[in-house]
């Protein structure tokens, strides 16, 4: 039997059927992206089962309703193959596993051998407040997003669309992990310092509160594809760039702080990462040859919905560019560059940025 010739076989036993290469040792019952299949697509594809390929009966585990487990109305965007989609860093569980411990290992050392040096105590007062208070809250913005990409994971329709959305999940708790052990590990050494500050300040602060409405928009999205695409298109280069690289990175040296941008140069090339994904799939469903003209009006409409909490959210943060002594970058530049950044992002899946 081949896999055109299935009739569907509602039965507790899984099964297969005989498809071109089944008797192979090889991993040839896909076709991989280049001239020869990668370990991550051998690890990743089909790994989670679809009815339509292969599977002889149909879904093995369904929700009372008759649903299986996966679906692909779970979003509103459309694909005439939903398994095309290799992820450009082409990660997977051990690799991922790898790469954080590698991370966690630098930035574990940054902080032990800067303490050694009594760094902290030499940051200047405003900066420490900056710190306390202002990184203090991020790290909620970054926890929340991270939470958000755990929940759309669930939904992957693939194995590849899956692994994204979670590795970036990972990424994500994994940063604000590190900033929350990271503010209590300098809080040691510096007399003073209110560990609590910072979730104060994200809950009640003005300043913050264009942030919150952002992050929690995303959160409360039920289509899975629209929060992937609010943090990785949108958030990320209008207001997690622009705080992380455009505020922290630029001013921390400045005001007597090496320690900082090594902490969340980590997050950047997460998000680098991250947005190479993004752009691959969001790409490949723009260009869809079923679907594209669907899709692309549905992610410029995500795109006005989430550019316009984005740019509140960053326009509430300007005062903090004013807060430390010294000021080596202003809110404006920082700005300039975070909406070039976004324009080139949004010009490759062919959407417009709007006017605000």
């Amino acid at each position: 039997m081949t896999v055109a010739e299935n009739t569907e076989v509602k039965s507790g036993a899984a099964g297969s059927a005989v498809f071109p290469g089944s008797d192979s040792r090889h991993y040839n019952y896909f076709d991989p992206k280049g001239k020869r299949a990668t370990h991550y697509e051998d690890m990743t594809v089909d790994v989670q089962p679809d009815p339509e390929r292969y599977l002889l009966q149909s879904w093995i585990i369904a929700f009372p309703d008759g649903r299986g487990a996966y679906f692909k109305d779970a979003t509103a965007a459309l694909s005439s193959n939903w398994h095309a989609f290799r992820a450009p860093d082409q990660e997977w569980e051990r690799t991922h596993y790898q790469r954080q411990s590698k991370i966690e290992a630098m930035v574990q050392n940054v902080i032990i051998n800067g303490r050694k040096a009594g760094a902290p105590k030499a940051f200047d007062k405003a900066w420490v407040k900056i710190l306390q208070n202002h990184l203090g809250a991020w790290k909620h913005a970054e926890f929340g997003l991270g939470t958000s990409l755990m929940q759309a994971q669930r939904y992957g329709y693939t194995q590849m669309i899956n692994n994204a959305t979670l590795t970036n999940s990972s990424y994500k708790l994994r940063l604000a992990q590190d900033l929350t052990l990271y503010l209590a590990e300098i809080g040691m050494d510096i007399a003073g310092f209110d560990d609590e500050a910072g979730k104060r300040v994200w809950v009640g602060d003005s300043m913050w509160q264009g942030t919150r409405e952002a992050v929690e928009s995303i959160m409360g999205a039920t289509d899975y594809l629209e929060q992937y695409f609010a943090i990785n298109i949108v958030f990320e280069p209008l207001v997690g760039e622009l705080f992380r690289s455009g505020f922290l990175m630029q001013t921390a040296a400045a005001n007597g702080d090496f320690i900082t941008p090594s902490v969340v140069s980590a997050a950047e090339a997460d998000y680098e990462r991250n947005l190479a994904n993004a752009i691959d799939l969001f790409h490949l469903l723009a260009t869809d040859p079923q679907h594209g003209v669907h899709n692309s009006a549905l992610f410029q409409s995500w795109t006005r919905k989430h550019a316009a909490l984005a740019a509140k959210a960053a326009t509430g943060l300007q005062p903090i560019w004013s807060q430390p002594h010294s000021k080596p970058v202003q809110f404006a530049d920082a700005k300039a560059n975070s909406v070039e950044r976004i324009t080139k992002i949004l010009g490759e899946l062919g959407l417009n940025l709007p006017k605000e």
